[in-house]
């Protein structure tokens, strides 16, 4: 990417006087350059490339083309094989691998930059479907092993570098929708996804997928990682109000193993989040095997997938929205979410409850066992019941990233943040998968889901009661970082509002 004119010879993130920042008349002027300029399309005024709302889209499209074809292919159930072993044991090495490196995946993404990461992580979920390509040919499960532990390393860069982006380049007034707006185009990624599993076997009883649909997906994913590099760097991006992101003018690798130190010094209480961060991945497993995989035929659980995906579309919308209605004191919207959370933990698990008790993991993994499908009479039921968990999914991950937003607006905290809450949700993950290797009965994967989920809601409380502030102060960002209020202020209380 090529600098704007005004930042060639400035420091890697100084402020320039003559071309940005607020004039003493409190006119608003961003840097010379391409990157600065909107344009119009038709009624509509484009955002300029280096804004968040650009920069976040960009990010959200890589995520569409990469975790979220990965979504679309676990969401089969066992990888779209017929025996989930394979799968299972592949997500074991990744998520074993995920949770090591993921917990340090903020220090590594301070020190090499988003783009960097980004699409070092987008090639490892291409390397991850070819593994189940390959296996459909030889049978060669050790390739699956190994590509899911190289996933776990790159997935953890790229969900750090994701997560430092879309909590701290809006907004405080803007979190919420930030989010929701990742999460809808990231889940889009899985319901189109989904779809090319769905049209390739529509017709098919089979419990398995071709090899024109793993073809399909690594395709996706290899864009994926290319589109990373049209990201600007961190340092460019400017919001609505001349504001910069806050981060590290010259970070070095002491300085952000140090970093890391200094979070947990400084904000201790951050590990009551980590049940809610555990349990976020967990009910993943019994969803789309104990779930889908078991009880449908191929081109039932697609559809499945399909819906579940959307029906994520369609919370996060809702969530994202919800949270940032500015005539609501934030304090009061982050005690009101976590209540609405446990309400619906409650409702739809209890559905959940209900519709687990009709089967046994012996009766679906019988000889001869016939799978429904979507002419079986009643189907409409679990239908629904699938899509309201991918409705409650979208509601967890946007609290949790908007609570976690709403605890600081400083880039480099909060690349520490999403690496501790993806590092830790995949130690979750790696667990339950090999519980699921091991056969575990569904009911006990059922109920260790519903249990974590509704216990992580209470140790988190105190948290999001008393640590959640209705803003946080520029000076309190500023003390985890090297620049100065000067330097990322726009407009006075510049960042705080829109944007």
């Amino acid at each position: 990417m090529a600098e704007p004119s005004s930042e060639k010879a400035a420091g890697a993130s100084a402020v320039n006087p003559q071309s940005q920042g607020v004039e003493e008349t409190g006119q608003i002027h961003r840097p010379v350059g391409w990157m600065y300029k909107s344009f119009r399309l038709g009624p509509l005024r484009l955002p300029y490339y280096a804004s968040p709302s650009t920069q976040l889209v960009l990010v959200g499209l890589v995520c569409f083309l990469c975790p979220g074809m990965f979504n679309a292919v676990n969401g089969l159930g066992g990888g779209g094989q017929v025996d989930a072993t394979v799968a299972n044991n592949s997500n074991v090495a990744l998520y074993s691998t995920f949770s090591v490196v993921g917990f340090f995946a903020g220090t590594l993404v301070n020190r090499l930059g988003i783009k960097l990461t980004l699409s070092f992580g987008g090639f490892g979920y291409f390397i991850y479907v070819a593994s189940f390509l390959s296996f459909n040919h030889n049978q060669n499960a050790g390739f699956n092993i190994f590509a899911g532990a190289l996933l776990g390393v790159c997935a953890g860069l790229l969900w750090a570098a994701q997560g430092a982006i879309m909590m701290s380049y809006p907004s405080e007034g803007s979190k919420g929708r930030y989010i929701s707006w990742f999460w809808m185009i990231f889940n889009l990624g899985a319901v189109i996804g989904s779809l090319i599993p769905l049209g390739q076997n529509i017709h098919s009883s089979a419990r398995s997928v071709n090899d024109g649909t793993y073809i399909g997906f690594m395709i996706l994913m290899f864009v994926g990682a290319v589109l990373a590099w049209l990201l600007v760097d961190a340092r460019h991006v400017r919001r609505a109000d001349g504001s910069h992101v806050i981060l590290m003018k010259h970070p070095t690798w002491q300085s952000e193993i140090f970093g890391l130190w200094e979070v947990f010094r400084t904000d201790t209480y951050i590990i009551l989040l980590f049940p809610m961060f555990f349990a976020s991945n967990w009910f993943y497993t019994y969803q789309f095997n104990g779930v889908n995989s078991a009880k449908f035929n191929i081109r039932t659980r697609a559809l499945n997938n399909t819906l579940y995906w959307t029906s994520q579309i369609v919370g996060a919308y809702i969530f994202g929205y919800a949270l940032d209605i500015s005539s609501i004191r934030r304090t009061v919207r982050a005690k009101a979410a976590l209540a609405v959370l446990f309400a619906i933990t409650m409702i739809i698990w209890g559905g959940g409850y209900a519709w687990q008790k009709t089967y046994t993991r012996a009766e679906t993994s019988a000889d001869g066992y016939i799978t429904d499908d979507w002419t079986t009479s009643g189907y409409v039921g679990p239908m629904f019941l699938y899509m309201f968990y991918g409705f409650y999914d979208a509601a967890w991950q946007t609290c949790v990233y908007w609570y976690m937003g709403s605890l600081t607006n400083n880039s480099r905290k909060l690349a520490n943040f999403a690496g501790f809450y993806k590092g830790i949700q995949s130690a979750g993950a790696a667990i339950i998968y090999r519980v699921d290797a091991l056969k575990a009965p569904f009911m006990d994967e059922f109920a260790a889901s519903w249990a974590l989920l509704a216990g992580s809601l209470l140790l988190a409380a105190p948290v999001i009661v008393w640590k959640v502030r209705d803003t946080v102060p520029v000076e309190d960002d500023l003390r985890f970082s090297d620049v100065t209020v000067e330097e990322v202020k726009g407009v006075e209380g510049g960042g705080r509002g829109e944007g």
